[in-house]
């Protein structure tokens, strides 16, 4: 089997269905949140901590076909096969993409293992194949992570429109991004404006990139 191509996804804003009410739809439910979608929540029995969640709208109800209605994604839940491939095929005639908690090939989405630090967000999979495996992989890239990782990353957002200006040509630019959070990985910190300006200097002339 193929890997699947990691699609990093917008869903501020967006709809998304989850059908199920356990502890498996709610973990999906936990995962996505963070990330700004309104979720409807269909089962007719629901886990007590759906109720404490924001933005989830939820429907003590059987699933119907016309929640779906407006959804731009769907997560297939439950722990009945047939119901979730019955979801599955229902998303896939309208085009809806559909995580299957229980079906890798009824899916055309993936949940990876996910780690996300500010506006850090890392997702590893292994194709559905090897949950634990990827797991086990997200912890150990979190050990390596600096602690004032997102002060890093604001620097090297702030950064970016001196050393266009600074460095016109598109690959040495990118040299010299990559230069400079390599140099804030190794300190565990963003670099000090004199730091900063000598990398930028040392750019100029040709150096160090």
């Amino acid at each position: 089997m193929m890997a699947y191509f990691p699609f990093f996804v917008d869903l501020e804003g967006k709809h998304g269905l989850i059908v199920g009410g356990g502890a498996v739809a709610l973990r999906k439910a936990k995962k996505l949140l963070p990330y700004g979608p309104r979720l409807t929540v269909v089962a007719p029995a629901l886990s007590p901590e759906f109720q404490e969640l924001e933005n989830v709208e939820c429907r003590q109800r059987p699933f119907a076909a016309a929640d779906l209605e407006g959804c731009d994604f769907a997560v297939a839940a439950t722990d009945d096969r047939q119901l979730n491939h019955r979801i599955a095929e229902l998303c896939g005639r309208r085009r809806i993409p559909v995580n299957v908690a229980d079906s890798r090939e009824d899916s055309t989405f993936l949940f990876p293992a996910l780690l996300r630090q500010g506006e850090l967000s890392v997702g590893v999979s292994a194709s559905g194949a090897a949950p634990a495996a990827a797991a086990c992989i997200r912890d150990r890239f979190a050990e390596v992570l600096p602690d004032r990782l997102e002060e890093i990353l604001e620097f090297l957002d702030r950064v970016r429109e001196p050393v266009r200006q600074a460095v016109p040509e598109a690959d040495a630019r990118k040299r010299l991004l990559t230069a400079l959070a390599a140099d804030c990985m190794e300190v565990g910190r963003p670099l000090t404006q004199e730091e900063f300006r000598r990398r930028l200097a040392d750019a100029e002339r040709g150096e160090g990139i």
